[in-house]
Formats: C-alpha cells, structure tokens, sequence
C-alpha cells in the first residue's frame, strides 16, 4: 500500500507538473514562436512529461495530446493524423500480424530448439546465441516485443536443462532484452515500429540493402560490443553445462511439422524476399508486409491467421506511434522544430561533418536523458536538427540516422 501511495503521488506530480508546464508555455511571449508553435511546443511537452511520470497508460496520454491538437486548432487533423496515410503504421500492423503467424503456427519456436540443439553447450554459447537468433528472427519476427517473448522461452527451457541457479538465469534473460535493442537495427524491418521512421522524418524512401549498409553496418559493431560487455561483466558463478535432454522433449512436443507451420514459411520467406529486393522492385515494405499478413487470412493459401489474431495489434501502440510521429509533423507546419532547433543548437556549428555529426550524437543523449522514449526523443531531435543542418553537408537520412543510433547505443550505459 505504501508504494502504492508513492506511485500515485508522483502520477499526481507529473499530472500537475505537466498541465502547468503547458498553461505557462502558452502564455509565455517566446520570441519568433507564434500562437500555434507555442501551443504546440506546450501541449509536446505536456505530453512528454505525462509519459515520463506514467500518469497513465502512454495509449490514453496520447490520444488525450492528439484530440487537444485537433480541438485548439494547433493544426488540421489531416497533418495530426498523416502518419496514417503513409505505410508506416500498416508495416506496424502487418508485422504485429506477421509475428503472431509465426509464434502461433509454432513455427519461430520449432525453429529456436533445432538452433539451440545445434550450437548451445555452455554459457558463452547460450548468451551468443542469444543475439544470434535475434538476428535469425528479426526476419521472421519483425517486432522485437514477440520475438524477445518468444526467445525468453525457448531460453526457459535451457535455464531447466542446465540446472541455472537464479542469478545465472536473471543473467541470460536479462541478455534477451538487452540484445534486442542494437540487434533491432540491423534490419530495416527488425523493429518495425521504430526504424521506418527514421526514414520518414528524412522524407526518402529507404530501401532494405540501403538501409542494411547505412544503419545495419554500425548497429552490427554496436551489438557486437553490446555482447562482448555481457560476456566481460556478467559470469557464471559456477560451470554450465547444458544437457539438451529437455529442449530435445520440447521439441517433440510440437510433434510434425504442419501443414500452417509449411504455409507459414512460406509466406515468411516471399515477404522477405519482397523486401530485401525492394530497391529493385520499388515495392514499399510496409504495403508488402500489409498484404502478405492479410492474405494470410485467405483459404487455402492462407488459413494461418485467424479472426483473432487481430487482438494482437495493440490499439495503444498504434495511438503513441501516430502521437510520436505527429510531434514531428504537427512541429514542422506550426514552427516549432525551427525554434526548438535554435534554442538547443549551439550558435556557431562546427564546419567539418564529422565534428557536426559528434555534435547531433551529444545533444541526442543529452535530450534522451530527460525524455526517455525513443521515439519522442526522435520526434523532437530529429526535426529540430534537420532544420539546423539544412545549409550544412549532412544529408537528412544522415542526420536521423545518427540520432538514432546515438539514442540506441544510449543503453549501453546501464553495462557501464
């Protein structure tokens, strides 16, 4: 009950604290910001302290920041809700649907034991392969939220096997969750929520080989030294060595490959076959990925998802990913990223694109300390130095890009 009582005093600060912060912002004369960019700018930030101190759940704060936008006239529900109109959030639909066909055919878990019986014999072998099949399944899984789930119980399964004391098992399901992080990156679609955004705020379509040799190649190093940390600071206190006994009963339990298990697969594979060739065929992954989860459904073809299986879709994700992404938009038309970019840029720029490029990456952490969630640190970041970097040598896709993986890499300092 006491804990209960701390929480719900400071759910009643961050309530008070952010409607007040709002009420002085609107009323504040903050020069070259006109009536609209200062509502804005009041009701963003009322919206991100809300989701800091968890007033409530994120789903209902912004849906509470999207209908005040509309209700004030901060700007017309056709630019609050655009996100809708792009394929950004059907790619989130789909890959919701996607994940679930995967996990509910069986066939991403019958996948993880025969990977488990392949390569896990001791403890390196289980926390690498850990981020292995987080790479394997971000093809076929294409949200990290399910596929980590889906991990962590296969990784039960071996914790049972091994004998793992609790502390050694905190140690690897902790390393599910971690790894999921940079790993996410590799791929354009190893988090759909999150990384096609970076794409949009830049206003470029990005194509999944782009995206693999710009984002992938540094989120790789950046997994890379995330693994090696986990391997230097967390060890067994004792051996451990894993008899495969169990993983190969789990495994029978799933009995024969089935018939959804094959068709599954198949439409697993087309659709990634869709979208690593997508800078050829100039198909949009997130109308690919719409389309394959939906003929899923189809007989004959199909009958892998089911009437459901549409409860998987989070309706709160989809409200916070529209308020996140109308930050950013509903910023742009009222002026707000321009005069956010001038308060929190420093006066002079460094000329040299690396040294600028250091500069984006600093002020990303320094800003994502205060925020926390990713995705509204991007949406105030992100367009607030694309519009300071305009004169400058640093491509658009360039600047997003390095916030994003400033922001990311961000959780290493829990290792530190």
């Amino acid at each position: 009950i006491h804990v209960t009582d701390e929480a719900l005093e400071e759910q009643l600060a961050g309530l008070l604290g952010g409607g007040l912060l709002c009420l002085v912002i609107c009323q504040l004369p903050l020069k070259g910001l006109e009536q609209e960019g200062r509502l804005c700018l009041g009701l963003t930030l009322m919206t991100v302290v809300w989701w800091a101190a968890q007033v409530a759940q994120s789903g209902y704060i912004s849906g509470i920041y999207l209908a005040l936008l509309c209700l004030l006239d901060v700007a017309e529900p056709a630019v609050v809700f655009s996100s809708w109109t792009g394929s950004t959030i059907w790619l989130v639909i789909g890959a919701y649907l996607i994940s679930s066909a995967v996990q509910s055919s069986g066939l991403g878990e019958r996948l993880s034991y025969a990977f488990i019986l392949r390569f896990v014999r001791g403890w390196r072998s289980i926390i690498v392969s850990i981020f292995l099949l987080t790479l394997v399944l971000s093809l076929l899984i294409p949200h990290p939220w399910p596929r980590a789930l889906l991990i962590m119980s296969v990784m039960s399964v071996v914790i049972r096997s091994a004998s793992i004391q609790p502390n050694e098992a905190s140690i690897i399901a902790f390393t599910v969750f971690a790894a999921s992080v940079p790993v996410s990156l590799i791929f354009i679609t190893g988090d759909a929520t999150i990384n096609p955004l970076v794409a949009s705020y830049a206003g470029i379509s990005v194509s999944f080989v782009q995206w693999l040799k710009l984002i992938g190649v540094p989120a790789a190093l950046l997994s890379l030294l995330t693994l090696c940390l986990i391997l230097l600071l967390f060890r067994p206190s004792v051996p451990v060595h894993v008899t495969l006994d169990r993983v190969r009963a789990a495994r029978a339990e799933l009995g024969r490959v089935s018939a959804r298990e094959v068709r599954t697969a198949v439409w697993v594979v087309l659709t990634v076959a869709l979208w690593v060739t997508n800078g050829l065929t100039g198909l949009d992954i997130g109308w690919v990925a719409l389309l394959a989860a939906m003929a899923m459904s189809l007989p004959f073809a199909g009958e892998i998802l089911r009437d459901g299986d549409w409860g998987q879709v989070p309706v709160h994700v989809m409200v916070f990913l529209t308020a996140a992404m109308a930050i950013g938009k509903v910023g742009e038309v009222t002026g707000m990223n321009a005069w956010l970019a001038g308060l929190i840029v420093p006066g002079e720029l460094p000329e040299s694109p690396l040294l600028l490029a250091l500069c984006i990456s600093l002020l990303s952490v320094v800003v994502h300390m205060f925020m926390g969630s990713v995705i509204a640190v991007m949406g105030i970041a992100i367009p607030a130095f694309l519009a300071m970097t305009q004169e400058t040598a640093l491509a658009p896709f360039l600047v997003s890009g390095v916030v994003y993986l400033s922001v990311a890499g961000h959780y290493l300092l829990p290792f530190h």
